[in-house]
């Protein structure tokens, strides 16, 4: 069996420029977390974690070739659950900070950090903890489904950087959380989001924290274009007209693209205390913009958004729309997040387990994150163009020391149709409609019959 020290250096790899020993033992010595010498230190753990989820969250059995030691299945999970979530959050935090420490004018949307916000879910196993925890999609019978929850993301647009990930119960609405995402921002950052994000509180809230916003509008939200046309006052919204919108038009831009002044609603919104919905202002100026989508194969003929960004001159219509087209790379980041590290079916059994487990998934996204960033500035595309399955790849297999190669670039498509289809059958297997409990039991009287 190698010592501890000989399992360190082939666990850390070329994780130590971001995640160094160091860093971890201040980081236990700040909790107070003293701990006895074992063989399943902090550090050693820590790195067996990092190491089991760059490799697609693998089983504890493929975690011992790789370190040498020789340790049971039971005594990894107790080393980590012996470590408090507060350590991972403080862990993702240091990790996140070191890594999108780098800013330059090139990463930058007509001198503003860019931020790209949405919401998604991943399941994890069936417990009657994680169940009362986070719930199951109500499609699926009781003792028939997984505990799915809901997660709000906040990347860089640049570099591709996991900010912040909240989980939360599946019926939780996007905006329930968002003003916490606020806190990773700086005044002057723009973010962008999707039709969800669009309301007069988020909106308001943007703007008193000095953060630009561009969202599409609310389905439900109705746009006219028509200089000077008439508007429902919230004081006569009940004599008034159906099919009005409710904004007072205030100047023509352009064509499609007007400022005009929204009324605060008398309703707040659920996810606001009445203190902080009182502090919000009664009037908010905003900037409608309307493009069409001439792309084959969009789904989405016309689009119509909603933003803090007023001045025409410096963000003009067509910047706007090219601006909201990047929105789509969150569906990438997160599809690098789920599917190809794996985070869409999480493996821990406990509260504590799944939150520890989440955000080790995202310090993991995060080391690949800087891999195709130091790889892109190397070789002259941007951060997105670098493949994010090579980086990955480099980083679970290269060995201390190696020089990081020319990884491959993807090609650019615009433009680029493919059916939303599923070439490759699944296998014919019955669904689980009833638990498996009771599945169990009919079987087991068809046999005492036979």
């Amino acid at each position: 069996m190698l010592s501890i020290s000989h399992a360190l250096e082939r666990l850390k790899s070329n994780l130590t420029d971001v995640v160094p020993q160091t860093l971890v033992q201040r980081l236990c010595a700040d909790l107070h977390r003293p701990h006895r010498q074992r063989c399943l230190t902090p550090v050693v753990t820590t790195y067996l974690f990092l190491r089991q989820v760059l490799h697609g969250n693998a089983a504890v059995g493929t975690l011992r070739p790789l370190s040498g030691l020789d340790f049971t299945d039971s005594a990894y999970c107790q080393a980590r659950a012996r470590l408090p979530v507060g350590y991972f959050h403080r862990l993702q935090r240091a990790v996140t900070g070191r890594c999108a420490s780098g800013d330059d004018a090139a990463s930058r949307w007509h001198g503003h950090r860019l931020f790209l916000l949405d919401g998604s879910s991943f399941s994890m196993p069936d417990t009657p903890e994680l169940q009362e925890s986070f719930g199951q999609s109500g499609t699926q019978a009781k003792g028939c489904g997984f505990p799915t929850a809901h997660l709000l993301v906040l990347f860089d647009a640049h570099a591709g950087y996991l900010l912040k990930a909240v989980p939360a119960p599946l019926r939780t609405h996007d905006l329930a959380h968002a003003a916490v995402m606020h806190h990773e921002l700086q005044p002057g950052d723009v973010l962008v989001g999707d039709r969800a994000f669009c309301s007069y509180a988020h909106l308001a809230l943007c703007r008193q924290r000095r953060l630009h916003a561009v969202f599409r509008a609310h389905q439900r939200l109705l746009v006219n274009f028509r200089p000077h046309r008439r508007y429902v006052h919230p004081q006569r919204a009940a004599q008034a007209p159906a099919g009005l919108p409710r904004s007072r038009w205030l100047k023509r831009l352009g064509p499609h693209d007007q400022r005009v002044e929204y009324f605060k609603p008398s309703e707040r919104p659920a996810w606001m205390t009445q203190a902080e919905y009182e502090q919000l202002p009664d009037t908010l100026v905003v900037r409608e913009v309307r493009f069409r989508v001439r792309e084959p194969g969009r789904r989405v003929r016309e689009v119509t958004l909603v933003t803090t960004l007023l001045e025409g001159r410096r963000y003009s219509a067509r910047a706007l729309a090219k601006l909201y087209a990047r929105r789509w790379q969150v569906e990438t980041q997160l599809r690098h997040l789920k599917e190809t590290l794996g985070m869409d079916v999480l493996r821990c059994q406990t509260l504590p387990g799944v939150v520890k487990e989440l955000l080790m998934f995202v310090v993991v996204y995060n080391l690949v994150c800087r891999v195709r960033q130091e790889a892109s500035r190397r070789q002259g595309v941007p951060p997105a163009r670098i493949s994010f399955v090579e980086a990955l790849r480099w980083l679970r297999y290269a060995q201390p020391g190696d020089d990081l190669p020319r990884l491959r670039i993807n090609p650019q498509r615009p433009g680029r149709v493919e059916p939303r289809a599923r070439k490759r059958r699944p296998k014919q297997y019955d669904l689980l409609r009833k638990p498996r409990a009771e599945l169990r039991q009919a079987l087991g009287g068809k046999q005492r019959a036979a």
